[in-house]
């Protein structure tokens, strides 16, 4: 069985988010198939045009790791029907300079992550439209949409709701069967 290394990039900063807490989740409750670890995000400027003959180390280091990934796993929440900001960057970040752009061809998720009933809905929606753009085979089915996220984990972080558990352990069983017909796909 080969094994796929996958990024996760979480859409919220705080060390306690709900989206932080259900990327480690995902991590524990991974197929043998993926390796999945949290790739940070915060630590990036904003994307200039300006820095693209000369970028910052950051950047490269950024670029290079998205690069040596197998696959894409975004878990964001909501900001005002929308994808938060500094993830966008990461993603206009990783696509720059014009031509060079890290993300093409990566399989890619995204499991979008709130503490209201719509599940962060218009973010998943949102990222959905970068993927296109960015050459980025999207799993469409089972969509991930977390609705009530608060109500899910213990106090140390697992969850603790045994449906939210099911469909996460087949989300990522889905996922790992996605990421295995592209890497065979662009091993052709």
């Amino acid at each position: 069985m080969s094994s796929y290394s996958i990024g996760i990039l979480v859409g919220s900063l705080r060390k306690q988010s709900l989206n932080r807490k259900l990327a480690n989740a995902l991590i524990a409750l991974a197929p043998d198939s993926l390796k999945l670890e949290i790739v940070e995000i915060g630590q990036l400027p904003h994307c200039n045009a300006d820095d693209e003959a000369s970028p910052p180390q950051v950047i490269g280091d950024f670029k290079r790791r998205i690069e040596s990934l197998d696959g894409i796993l975004f878990v964001t929440p909501e900001y005002n029907r929308g994808i938060p900001g500094f993830l966008k960057n990461a993603i206009d970040i990783a696509s720059r300079p014009y031509g060079k752009n890290s993300w093409s061809g990566k399989p890619t998720g995204v499991v979008s992550v709130s503490p209201g009933a719509l599940g962060a809905f218009g973010a998943n929606h949102q990222l959905r439209q970068s993927f296109v753009f960015l050459d980025m085979p999207a799993m469409q089915q089972p969509e991930a949409y977390i609705g009530n996220a608060a109500s899910i984990f213990d106090d140390r972080g697992r969850i603790s709701s045994e449906p939210t558990r099911a469909f996460v352990v087949q989300y990522l069983n889905s996922f790992a069967q996605w990421v295995a017909k592209h890497a065979s796909t662009n091993a052709a």
